[in-house]
């Protein structure tokens, strides 16, 4: 299975990629973890890739697509792949059609009402780390350990507005798919597993 996510943030496409990864034993590709073990690992890539995140630019998509390439040629990749936030363009999506045959680019959908209203009540605690809900809170902390939580500042509604904008699903690479007669799209439900039915009904299609 070699399976390109696409979705807007805040619609639950990382957490369905985790499930989409364990149900169906093929690894959950993320581009932000790829660009960080590089640069971790100190690569040859993540050195390139250091010295424009350190100066606050972008990375150049020339070394993006690089990175990607590289990742999708390694052995963890050979039987397969979901790849979550890569391509964000046309540009990148004709790369990525030089580097692997895509079986399936899968679109999960949601309102950005919707959106905004799960991320703004989203909520950190200070003490364990834990990402919650104000409806899990208990007396208003961590339900797990009962410290102070707070709400991050990319949680906040007027940032989450922008932050939609600038990372919506292009047009044309929806239609780029749908010319390649791979595109299916779902709508994000309020429950995981309800979700993930949804999901799967297309992964059997492939």
């Amino acid at each position: 299975m070699r399976l390109v996510l696409l979705g807007p943030v805040g619609s639950g496409k990382g957490t369905q990629a985790k499930l989409i990864s364990e149900r169906y034993n093929v690894p959950h590709i993320s581009t932000g973890e790829i660009f960080r073990w590089n640069i971790q690992n100190n690569t040859e890539l993540g050195q390139q890739a250091k010295k424009f995140v350190d100066a606050g630019e972008l990375v150049p998509e020339e070394l993006t697509i690089k990175i990607v390439e590289d990742k999708l040629a390694s052995e963890e990749c050979k039987n397969g792949f979901i790849l979550d936030g890569f391509p964000r363009n046309l540009v990148q999506a004709k790369a990525l059609e030089k580097m692997a045959t895509i079986d399936k680019a899968l679109l999960i959908d949601l309102e950005e009402e919707e959106i905004i209203k799960r991320l703004s009540s989203r909520r950190m605690c200070r003490a364990c780390g834990n990402s919650t809900s104000v409806d899990w809170l208990v007396d208003g902390k961590c339900e797990k350990c009962g410290a102070e939580v707070y709400i991050r500042d990319d949680d906040k509604p007027e940032v989450i507005k922008n932050r939609l904008k600038k990372q919506a699903v292009p047009q044309d690479v929806v239609e780029f798919y749908k010319n390649k007669n791979v595109f299916s799209a779902i709508h994000a439900t309020d429950e995981i597993e309800k979700t993930y039915k949804l999901v799967d009904e297309v992964l059997k299609t492939i």
